[in-house]
C-alpha cells in the first residue's frame, strides 16, 4: 500500500506537478488558516496568482483540491499503521493491539496537532470522497490479513466467516478510525485502545 493509492480522480489538465503541488499548497495554507468550508477557488487564484480559470485546468473543482490534501493526510496515517502492524517477529494478537493503538494515535495527533487539516479529513468521511473510503478499505484489509494469520497460527477462532468477523471489528473500530466520529469520542481516547482491543481480542479466542 502506498499514498498513491489514496488518489482521487479529481486533478486533470496538463501534467505539470510542480503548478499541482504550488496549488494544493496553497490550499492547504488557507485551509489551515480559514477551513475548507470558508475558502473559495478564487481565494487560492489570488493567493498564488493564478486566475481560476488556470486552475481549473488542472483541478474540476474546489474538492478535487480538497481530496488531494486529504489523500496526502490519510495515506501517512495508513503509512503509520502498516509500519507498525508489519513488525517482524510478532504475533497476530500483538498486530491487532498495534493497528488499534495506531489508528487511534494517528487520528488523536491530527485532531490536536492541525485542526484545519482534520476538518477536511472529517468533512471527506461525512461526504464519503473517495479517499476516505478507500482509507477505510484499507484499515479493513490490515483487520483482515491479521485475522486470516491469526486463524492460519490458531491464535483466532474458525467457526465465524471470515467476511463477518472483518467487518464486526472495522465496525467496533469506526468510531475511532473514522475521523468524523472520532471528534465524538474523545474523552475515551487514553482506555480505548486497550479496551477496545481486548474485547475483540477475547472475541476472537479459539
Amino acid at each position: 500500500m502506498n499514498q498513491s493509492s489514496l488518489s482521487s480522480s479529481g486533478p486533470r489538465g496538463p501534467v505539470d506537478h510542480e503548478i499541482r503541488d504550488q496549488i494544493v499548497a496553497a490550499a492547504n495554507e488557507h485551509f489551515s488558516q480559514y477551513g475548507y468550508g470558508k475558502t473559495t477557488v478564487s481565494d487560492l487564484a489570488r493567493s498564488i496568482g493564478f486566475s481560476k480559470a488556470y486552475i481549473y485546468k488542472f483541478f474540476d473543482s474546489k474538492q478535487a483540491i480538497g481530496e488531494a490534501i486529504c489523500s496526502n493526510c490519510l495515506g501517512q496515517m495508513v503509512a503509520a499503521v502498516e509500519q507498525a502492524v508489519n513488525a517482524e517477529g510478532i504475533s497476530p494478537t500483538e498486530r491487532f493491539r498495534r493497528l488499534v493503538k495506531t489508528v487511534i494515535a494517528t487520528g488523536v495527533d491530527l485532531f490536536f496537532n492541525d485542526r484545519k487539516l482534520y476538518d477536511i479529513a472529517a468533512f471527506s468521511a461525512a461526504e464519503r470522497w473517495p479517499c476516505a473510503q478507500v482509507y477505510e478499505e484499507q484499515i479493513k484489509r490490515f483487520i483482515f490479513d491479521i485475522v486470516r494469520e491469526g486463524r492460519e497460527l490458531g491464535e483466532f477462532e474458525r467457526k465465524t466467516p471470515l467476511d463477518e468477523t472483518v467487518e464486526a471489528i472495522h465496525l467496533a473500530l469506526r468510531p475511532f478510525v473514522n475521523p468524523l466520529l472520532l471528534q465524538h469520542n474523545l474523552d475515551f481516547i487514553e482506555v480505548a485502545p486497550t479496551l477496545t482491543s481486548n474485547l475483540i481480542l477475547r472475541s476472537l479466542m479459539p
